[in-house]
């Protein structure tokens, strides 16, 4: 966790500077917020960012398509035009939008545009969903500040949000889950399915590798 308050800290001087350049704070809007991502598997995103002080119970589901209430099989597909997507509501009181911005791009691959890790296609890509326009600035300065920070290009778009389905109630806090489910590595509670997922998709592999000591949630 020291990680994630190191780049928390660092986040918050980068918006301090911003408001001193005229940017709207954020703080002056209602604490209770929003954030909207997609970030590959939302199981993922969901553990990511369960575990960050002043975020509440982040909901896996399906935005950006043309289908209504799509189901897993079908944004699975790849037909609906959906992203797998996360919202993350937080306390503006404990952390920024900003903040969760800067977390956000570097818990993940946002140079590729054809999915996440293991996971390919365009349901598995990554996006920002925003709901106001004090949101879009704030996601346009992250994206800058995370791709000179990277030195390469980020394809992550910044959208405006669209509705929001929940995902089915079994991929809500999967990562948690004690049911016993089959794997490609044998019978696994649903925890350790988790864990085996992740580990075999590369994701930590592959943004420890991008992001080094810069990345927040890597499990080992």
């Amino acid at each position: 966790m020291a990680k994630v308050f190191n780049l928390l800290k660092s986040a918050a001087l980068t918006v301090a500077i911003g408001a001193v350049a005229g940017l709207a704070p954020l703080g002056a809007q209602a604490a209770q917020q929003t954030a909207i991502v997609a970030g590959g598997c939302f199981w993922c995103v969901e553990s990511d960012f369960e575990s960050i002080p002043g975020v509440g119970d982040v909901v896996s589901g399906y935005t950006g398509g043309r289908t209504e209430n799509p189901n897993y099989g079908q944004v699975g597909r790849g037909s609906t035009g959906h992203y797998e997507a996360v919202m993350i509501p937080f306390d503006d009181s404990v952390i920024s939008y900003r903040q969760i911005m800067d977390l956000f791009f570097r818990s993940v691959d946002p140079t590729d545009p054809g999915g996440q890790f293991c996971d390919r296609g365009n349901q598995y890509r990554t996006a920002i969903f925003v709901t106001t326009q004090a949101q879009a600035d704030t996601a346009v300065a992250a994206k800058s500040a995370a791709q000179q920070a990277l030195g390469r290009q980020i394809v992550t778009p910044i959208v405006q949000a669209t509705t929001f389905y929940r995902a089915e109630a079994y991929h809500q806090d999967y990562y948690k889950g004690t049911s016993l489910v089959l794997t490609r590595g044998g019978a696994k509670r649903q925890s350790d399915a988790y864990d085996f997922y992740r580990k075999g998709c590369g994701r930590d592999a592959r943004v420890q590798q991008l992001w080094g000591a810069n990345a927040p949630f890597i499990h080992h």
